[in-house]
Parts: structure tokens; sequence; C-alpha cells
């Protein structure tokens, strides 16, 4: 089985540019998600793997699999020791590119070769003694196999050992008189530091003196003296730092591009599974979804908007979960009800659940059965621009026209409170003709409007409501169900609780 990568099985499932994150990230929140899921993991630059929606059902479940294998702890933890084995690689590296003296260099240098070799070998004893069952995860440990009995690596792991030993047995004495310093041999002079603790150890007290020595910056770089005293020692030892100055160069680019990149891409599924885990911890439902690029009848249970949750949830507030689902011709779900009652929510959350569906991820809800997308286009409103000099309804038809003339059957559409701007009689025509194309190309769509006609336009459509609390109408439950819209009564039900309806204005007027 030939390790191509643990986030893409072959070649074929890379993109073929350098992604970068789609129009719709804004729109759906989804940018707050990648940034909860990344925060702390700066150094991975783990955002444009957020950016790329895979293309296939088996790329999918590639990377399922892994998902399930890191949910268990023990996988976890030998990942998160290699990790560390590896940033401790690099944080030595870079505190070797920031140094002046050579010497000093090469020795921040052959650390961290330490570190690698270290890690790389750990990795293997430890996966070698768990129970693998993912694709991903047992092609890389047939290849970290194959790696650490290569030439290449035996070779760098051996030097470094050796090169490290002899330079930890490197004795030598410094000779103080007067002004002049000398640096010779170790010649098996005694070592009068246990001696001196020793005569002093009557002296210390059994509670902590306060202590008021001052404290010196040490500085990183070696100062004139410390240099000076090193080059002696060089020149006692010529033959070990010619030794080190040749590993140096010989093992300049010592790390393998595979390890290096999985020790990058294998943090993608560690940053979203521990995002999953503080929700789970609240009592969240979180599933793996299952995926189809062919049937339409789509699912969720207990579904809920991400980034809303992870907002909700620091503040210590209720997380209101809704279900949809589509069946037989079904494609569309007109959304309508009050003001802020969860409408843009559930349209959140469809997009949501299906995009982090489409990157191999769990989603967030009890169940669910979602569609792989070619292409996920959003419409919400924005703000008139009077330097482009178009009115928000002439944007609103340009931007919903370039949507449909790049979409296919298998995309899915966002629009949230589109034709806004006109009148209703205008918003229903418009609105129709709109719906006749999305029928036609007979893709997925959620539309939240205030245009309740919509909702029963033909076999294609599902209305969805924002429903409220029965006894006090202003009061929102967030809670989105599938019924006939409701007209105006959510509206006289408001004027009936605080007397403005006709009859009772009439009433009051006598």
């Amino acid at each position: 089985m030939k390790f191509e990568s643990i986030l893409y099985e072959s070649p074929e499932d890379r993109p073929a540019i350098k992604p970068e994150m789609p129009d719709y990230f804004t729109d759906l929140n989804l940018d707050q998600i990648v940034d909860a899921a990344t925060k702390g993991k700066q150094e991975y630059n783990l955002k444009s793997f957020f950016g790329t929606p895979l293309t296939s059902i088996r790329a999918i479940q590639y990377r399922q699999e892994i998902m399930r294998e890191l949910e268990r702890p023990e996988i976890a933890q030998i990942i998160n020791t290699f990790a560390r084995g590896m940033h401790n690689m690099r944080d030595c590296l870079s505190r070797g590119d920031r140094l002046y003296y050579v010497l000093q260099k090469q020795r921040w240098f052959i650390d961290g070769v330490n570190y690698y070799c270290e890690a790389v070998n750990l990795l293997l004893q430890e996966l070698s003694g768990v129970d693998l069952k993912s694709r991903g995860m047992l092609a890389f440990r047939e290849y970290l196999k194959e790696y650490i009995a290569s030439q290449a690596f035996t070779g760098l792991n051996s030097e470094t050992r050796r090169l490290k030993n002899e330079l930890a047995a490197v004795n030598y004495c410094i000779q103080i008189k007067g002004k002049i310093i000398t640096v010779r041999r170790w010649e098996s002079e005694p070592d009068y530091t246990a001696s001196v603790e020793q005569t002093f150890e009557k002296f210390r007290r059994a509670e902590e003196a306060k202590d008021y020595r001052a404290r010196f910056t040490e500085s990183p770089e070696l100062n004139s003296m410390e240099v000076q005293i090193l080059e002696a020692v060089v020149k006692l030892n010529p033959d070990l730092f010619d030794d080190l100055d040749e590993y140096c160069g010989m093992y300049a680019n010592f790390s393998d591009n595979t390890m290096v990149n999985f020790d990058r891409e294998i943090q993608f599924y560690l940053a979203y599974l521990e995002l999953l885990n503080t929700l789970r911890s609240k009592g969240l439902h979180i599933c793996y979804p299952e995926v189809s690029d062919t049937s339409k009848e789509i699912m969720l249970k207990e579904g809920f908007d991400l980034a809303l949750a992870i907002k909700l949830l620091n503040d210590e507030r209720e997380v209101v979960c809704n279900d949809f689902y589509m069946q037989g011709a079904e494609r569309i779900f007109v959304v309508s009800g009050p003001n802020q009652g969860g409408k843009t929510t559930f349209a959140r959350t469809f997009g949501q659940s299906h995009y982090l569906a489409s990157l191999g991820c769990p989603v967030q809800g009890k169940q669910a059965r979602l569609f792989l997308f070619d292409q996920l286009f959003t419409h919400f409103e924005k703000e008139e621009n009077v330097e482009d000099l178009k009115s928000r309804l002439e944007d609103d038809l340009t931007r919903i026209h370039q949507v449909i003339s790049q979409a296919t059957s298998r995309s899915i559409i966002i629009a949230n409170e589109i034709l806004t701007s006109t009148t209703l009689d205008d918003a229903v025509f418009l609105g129709r003709k709109v719906m006749e194309r999305l029928s036609r190309l007979d893709m997925l769509c959620v539309w939240v409007t205030f245009v309740e006609e919509l909702s029963t336009y033909n076999e294609k459509t599902v209305s969805m409501v924002s429903i409220v609390d029965a006894d006090n109408p202003a009061i929102r439950t967030y809670k989105i169900v599938r019924r006939p819209a409701l007209g105006l009564s959510h509206a006289i039900a408001i004027a009936k609780k605080y007397g403005l309806t006709y009859e009772t204005l009439k009433e009051r007027i006598k």
C-alpha cells in the first residue's frame, strides 16, 4: 500500500492549484469555525486545508477513517508525542538560524536533528503496538518502517548519536591567573563542585532565605570570552570538530519531506477533533455523515450552527437544535417566519454541515445524510454601494444570475433575504422566475424569504417556518419546522397581545 499523504489517498485528490478561502466562507461563518479550530496551531498553517473541499466519496471516506482512528485516546497521544518532538526540532533549528557564531549554530543544529531522530523512532515503536484500522494510518506505518530502515535515516541516526556522545565526552580545564585564562586538556583532576557544596551545607538554613543576588539576563549569543574559550577547546579536539563541520554540511537537508508533511497534515484532524470534543463535553451531538454524490434525499437530526454554538457555549447559553430532511422530488427549502427567529441560522447550519462533510469531517448533529456538491453558492443580502451606481435590487438580480449561470444539478445555493428592496408583487414575480430556474437545474437550495408564496411553488419546494412561543408570540423559540407558511398569523397574534387589532382599536376609539 503506497503512502501518498495522510490527507489525500492519491495524487488525484490534491487540489490542482493553491486553494484560497471560498467567497461563501464569511456568509456561512465558516471562517469563524476555522479560526476556532486552528487557534493555538498557527505554526502548522492549517487554514488552507479547511478551504479545499474533496471531490469524491472515496476521498471523504479516507479522511473519515482517519478521524475515527484519531478519536482513540491512545493513538491521539502517540501523534501528540511525535508532534512535540517535531516542534522541538523546529525550535532548535530556528534558534540556531538566529545566532551568529558558527559553532553555536552547529550545536543547535545537531540537537534539532537528534529531536527529529528520536521522534521518528519513537513514533514507529508506539504505532507498532496499536491495532490500526484506517487505510491512511496503515499505509503511513508501512512507509515509516521503510524510511527508518533506509540507509539515509540509519546513517543520519547513527552519526547524530555518535557526535552527540563524543561532544558530551569533551572535558577541559580552565586555569585563571590574574588576567590570563588558559584552556588545556583535562588530566583527571578532581571536580571540586561536590566538595564545595558539602563544606557549605552546614550553613544552609531549613527555610529558604530571601535571595538578594542580582540576576543577569543571559544572552543566547556567546560573549567574546566564551568564544575564545570555545575556540581553544576546538584546537584541543580538531578531529571531532572537523567531523561536526562535515556532518552539518552533509545533513543540511536531513528531514524527510513525507515525515514533515505528515507532521503538519495530521494536525488538521487533531485541531478539528479538539474543537468537536469541546462541544461534545457540553452535551451536543457530533456524527459522521453518510455522504452521497447521487442521492439528494438528505437529512440532519439535531443540527445546529457550529459557529454560533461556539459563541453561545462560551457565554454559557443554550444551543437550539433543528432537524431537516428532503425526500423524493424535494429540493428547495423555503424558510419563512418572523425576523430574528433563527431562519438565517438554519440556512447556515445547512451550508456548514454540507461543507464540513465535503472535507471528510464529522458534522454537527446526531445523524446525517448529506450530498456531495460540486459547487456551493451563497447569496446573502449586501448593503447598497453608492459607488457602483447599482440599486440593491439590480445587484440582487445580477448576483443571482451569475450564480444560476455557473450552477449545475450537483450544486447547492443558500439565498438569504434577497429581493427585499422591491414591492411584494415584484418580489413574487421575480422570485417565481428564479424558482423556475432553480427547479429546472434540480439543485439543492435553502431560500430564506418573506415571500411566503414561493413555499408552494411546486413539488420541489418544502415550506420551513420559524415558530414562536404559543402563549407569547413575541418570544422566539428558534425552532424551524416543516409546516405551511404562517401568513399574517404572527402579526395578528402580536396585535391581539397588545390590543392593537382593528376591532380593539375601533372599540377604544368609541
